[in-house]
């Protein structure tokens, strides 16, 4: 089992920056991550001091920080210094090179078992911020430094680090439609469908332990789940005539809100994750689809062309009251609720393309156009911490995934794979 520890101040001050031996402090920096004006912060990650008794060959050290670095550049607010620069080491002029925080980690390893511990060094105060450290298996040496990184994030944001989720999708590589899931530095893939067959809409569930989806290979679109702790067995939860389409997740994991055409209409049900109806919640208004929960699990929002054309509506799911949400452009679709509550994404067909867009819940500030280059942009979904999306863009003949910032800064590919990628869906926090 990995465990975390605090580090004692005498601990933290054994590994320092040469003639600088400072307490450590619970200050946190707190900046807006996503912020479109904000400069990125320039830090440094050298290589992890390799304190076990034997030493190595610094591979393990570097190899490490290399991780630390990727992880911590795929937030989006940090530029990492090449280590050449400098060396690789501690003592450097970091001031000279630019420098504003420098995370240093050093581990020893001891039969199977390992030892992982970091710091994070503010420049121009000389002084040092935070430390942990972890302890597991040779094994968890990756997720350790992942944790790590994790933890780093949450000093400069206040919101835990998203380098341990993973995002899923589906991709036609194999020359059928099937569902994957990657780590968010696409690292370590899982293929996770089988069917040889046409596979829409995946969606995990808010704990990461179950993926929901649509699949034809019994000749309807029925409704499978499977139990990500394993790869054999996936269940058919609804085989209802028609369509079984597009499972929202409630924030508990206890149920999901469907589309079916049992009765003839593409509406809304409530369901159990074992396939019972709780409550019908749309009745022959149009076409509803789409659903995605609002965080606090008191609202939805979907998909209808009730008015007459595909517009966002909310639902409140004690009353069951609808409110129309968009009311500009011709079509609104495939909305997701920030897990922060603040906003919804979707995509809005505008001068015959598919953008990328945000509106505030209750529509007061308007639409928010996010992204409109460079192709169609599908299936937006939300990072755990409400601060990165990733969507679908059909670019050069191509599905690829984008990641990009709230506020459409720092687009930036995904995954390089080969085939088309889409319906990505990124998971929470993972245990």
């Amino acid at each position: 089992m990995l465990k975390i520890h605090r580090l004692s101040l005498l601990l933290l001050c054994l590994l320092i920056i040469p003639g600088i031996a400072l307490p450590v402090r619970a200050e946190k920096v707190y900046l807006d991550i996503s912020n479109p004006n904000l400069r990125k912060l320039v830090v440094a990650v050298p290589y992890f001091t390799d304190l076990s008794p034997r030493g190595g060959s610094g591979t393990m050290g570097r190899e490490m920080a290399e991780l630390l670095s990727r992880a911590l550049e795929f937030h989006g607010f940090a530029e990492v210094v090449d280590p050449l620069k400098y060396g690789g080491g501690t003592d450097a002029d970091w001031t000279g090179l630019g420098v504003d925080y420098v995370l240093m980690g050093r581990f020893e390893t001891a039969g199977s078992g390992m030892m992982i511990e970091g710091k994070l060094f503010n420049v121009s105060k000389k002084e040092f911020l935070a430390g942990l450290r972890y302890r597991g298996s040779l094994k968890q040496q990756k997720d350790m430094v992942l944790r790590l990184c994790d933890a780093f994030v949450e000093q400069f944001t206040g919101n835990i680090g998203v380098s341990r989720t993973k995002i899923a999708y589906v991709s036609d590589r194999s020359g059928y439609k099937e569902v994957y899931m990657s780590d968010v530095l696409g690292m370590e893939e899982r293929q996770v469908t089988r069917h040889r067959n046409l596979v829409v809409s995946p969606r995990l569930s808010r704990d990461g332990r179950y993926l929901a989806y649509s699949s034809y290979h019994a000749g309807n679109q029925n409704l499978y789940l499977t139990d990500l702790r394993q790869d054999k067995i996936t269940t058919a939860i609804s085989r209802r005539k028609g369509m079984n389409l597009a499972p929202a997740w409630s924030p508990d994991n206890k149920s999901m809100v469907v589309t079916m055409s049992q009765d003839g209409s593409p509406d809304l049900y409530l369901m159990s994750i074992s396939g019972q109806i709780i409550r019908q919640l749309t009745k022959k208004a149009g076409i509803n689809v789409s659903a995605s929960w609002a965080p606090d699990g008191s609202k939805i929002v979907f998909v209808s062309d009730r008015s007459g054309s595909p517009q966002l509506y909310t639902m409140d799911m004690h009353s069951y009251d609808v409110q129309r949400l968009t009311f500009s452009g011709s079509e609104n679709s495939e909305p997701s609720w920030s897990p922060t509550g603040d906003l919804i994404a979707f995509t809005g067909l505008v001068d015959g393309h598919y953008q990328l867009f945000t509106i505030d819940p209750a529509g007061k500030t308007g639409q928010t156009k996010l992204y409109s280059d460079w192709g169609d942009c599908e299936s937006p979904s939300w990072s755990p911490d409400g601060k990165q999306l990733v969507f679908s863009r059909h670019h050069n003949g191509k599905k690829e995934l984008c990641v990009i910032s709230r506020y459409g800064k720092n687009l930036r590919v995904f995954l390089e794979r080969k085939g088309n990628l889409a319906y990505p869906q990124w998971s929470g926090y993972l245990p």
